[in-house]
């Protein structure tokens, strides 16, 4: 079965041909499988949210190409359309986006334009609120009466009321605490289990890109410098460190401890791993 989302070698350069030209993705091959929870990691500049960008049509490929379910996104007006309602986006800070006169007209606003029923957009509000964690009682309120990590809520509901197949993430816990973090990502993986959609992530945090990833891109100067499970990347962290990129600070303990001699493992990038590695057969104890 083919990825629901391909790219081959895929080249945008922006100010082509002008003195500001900048190569922003050089013939980059990447793929989003079905159901699956992909991170994006790079370090600024790197790529990622030009590569995001054209993966529902937002860009346009200088060239290379985008398939979705194998077909070209680009073979036509009515085709890339459809594709947007497939394919979610919710840009970084995405709070600054909303718009309407309530919380529910703002929810309602994707899939009004899909030309849902009034019914079928009453229930895809509805449920898409409660799965952000968004109370009834906030629906009829001004979207710009609520605190910051609820517009965030709200804006991501707006998108996940379509029912996309694929939502794409922007940084999505940028500027929230770790519980207000810790809570919209539980929001996400909630969807992505109902819906059995596929999540692309891009973070800074690599703690939540190990923790919640089946499968990691790393972008490098317009390349996918490397790709596999959060094992197989961090267990290159050095390399990741040389690229400007962080890791897990328990990665970065392993790390340490190997330059002292201990005879440890620092592809480790979970504290469950590590205590294996340090006290086999105890790691359930307290």
């Amino acid at each position: 079965m083919a990825p629901i989302i391909e790219t081959r070698q895929l080249c945008h350069v922006y100010g082509a041909g002008t003195p500001f030209e900048h190569i922003a993705l050089d013939h980059v091959d990447f793929r989003v499988e079905r159901g699956e929870f992909l991170g994006i990691i790079g370090h600024t500049g790197s790529g990622k949210s030009t590569l995001i960008q054209h993966l529902n049509g937002l860009l346009k490929p200088t060239s290379g190409q985008i398939l979705i379910d194998g077909e070209d996104l680009h073979q036509s007006k009515e085709f890339l359309r459809k594709t947007r309602f497939r394919v979610g986006l919710v840009f970084q800070y995405p709070e600054y986006q909303l718009f309407e006169e309530t919380v529910y007209k703002d929810i309602a606003f994707g899939p009004r334009n899909m030309g849902l029923s009034d019914r079928e957009i009453d229930r895809r509000v509805r449920e898409a609120a409660g799965f952000v964690g968004i109370p009834e009682d906030a629906l009829q309120k001004s979207p710009f009466d609520l605190s910051g990590g609820q517009k965030r809520r709200v804006a991501i509901a707006g998108v996940i009321a379509m029912e996309p197949e694929v939502l794409i993430l922007d940084e999505p816990t940028a500027g929230l605490d770790p519980r207000g973090s810790a809570e919209i990502l539980q929001n996400i993986e909630d969807f992505r289990k109902a819906h059995n959609a596929a999540i692309v992530m891009v973070s800074h945090s690599m703690e939540d890109v190990a923790r919640l990833t089946d499968r990691i891109v790393v972008m490098n100067d317009c390349h996918a410098a490397m790709e596999g499970t959060a094992s197989e990347i961090f267990a290159h962290a050095d390399q990741l460190i040389s690229m400007g990129l962080d890791v897990p600070q328990i990665t970065r303990l392993f790390l340490r401890l190997r330059e002292l001699g201990m005879d440890v493992d620092p592809s480790v990038y979970t504290v469950e791993q590590a205590m294996r590695q340090l006290l086999p057969g105890r790691e359930g104890v307290c």
